[in-house]
């Protein structure tokens, strides 16, 4: 990763905001008929609402196995996860709480949000097959100043289901849709949890 891009995610870091203070951000909006980002719609504002309800209840019922707790408490090298999002994304929904799950459970672990419209610059550093593909979330390791990796806009099998569907139908439908949702519901964020623990377990120093 180039100098640039790094200096590019430090700055984005100082404006970070916490979970807490996003989830109260795209609550306050739906107050104001508003979703985040420069395009308001009326679809926008559903999605952000059905978003809030979803992650208010994926916050109550997510659960990490006992066996990747130890793995991710036995990290010992700071890192924050920069998130790149906006509140209508139904996949970002589904992964912010299963992140701050991840982050509660080690003090040296940190989340910061950022919101894609108000960062284009960064935006542009983490392009998925050249869109703006959301969320994405970006490692920063504070111990070396380096970015260790990024990840999204979707869990690993998501991913592929993606690709699969997209190579026999040439796009992205309703359908498949409401089948990606289910599938999210079934998984359980067990996926995105394996998937972050294999990004990080090369770091991770077991007791």
């Amino acid at each position: 990763m180039s100098s640039a891009v790094l200096q590019i995610v430090k700055e984005s870091l100082k404006t970070g905001m916490s979970y807490d203070t996003y989830r109260t951000l795209v609550s306050n909006l739906i107050l104001q008929n508003k979703s985040t980002g420069n395009e308001q719609t009326e679809a926008l504002l559903d999605y952000s609402v059905l978003n809030d309800r979803r992650m208010k209840r994926l916050g109550k019922t997510i659960k990490i196995s006992e066996n990747a707790q130890q793995k991710f408490e036995a990290f010992k090298t700071p890192i924050t996860f920069l998130v790149i999002t906006e509140g209508w994304c139904g996949d970002a929904a589904q992964i912010l709480p299963v992140i701050q799950k991840i982050v509660e459970l080690n003090s040296n672990f940190n989340l910061k949000i950022v919101l894609r419209d108000e960062h284009p610059e960064l935006m542009s550093c983490f392009l998925t097959n050249g869109g703006k593909a959301i969320p994405k979330v970006i490692l920063y390791n504070e111990a070396t100043d380096s970015i260790d990796a990024d990840w999204g806009p979707r869990p690993s099998v998501a991913t592929k289901m993606v690709a699969d569907y997209k190579a026999l139908h040439g796009a992205l439908d309703p359908e498949f849709k409401e089948h990606l949702q289910v599938w999210y519901n079934k998984d359980k964020g067990e996926t995105i949890i394996n998937d972050f623990l294999t990004l990080l377990e090369p770091k991770i120093i077991l007791a």
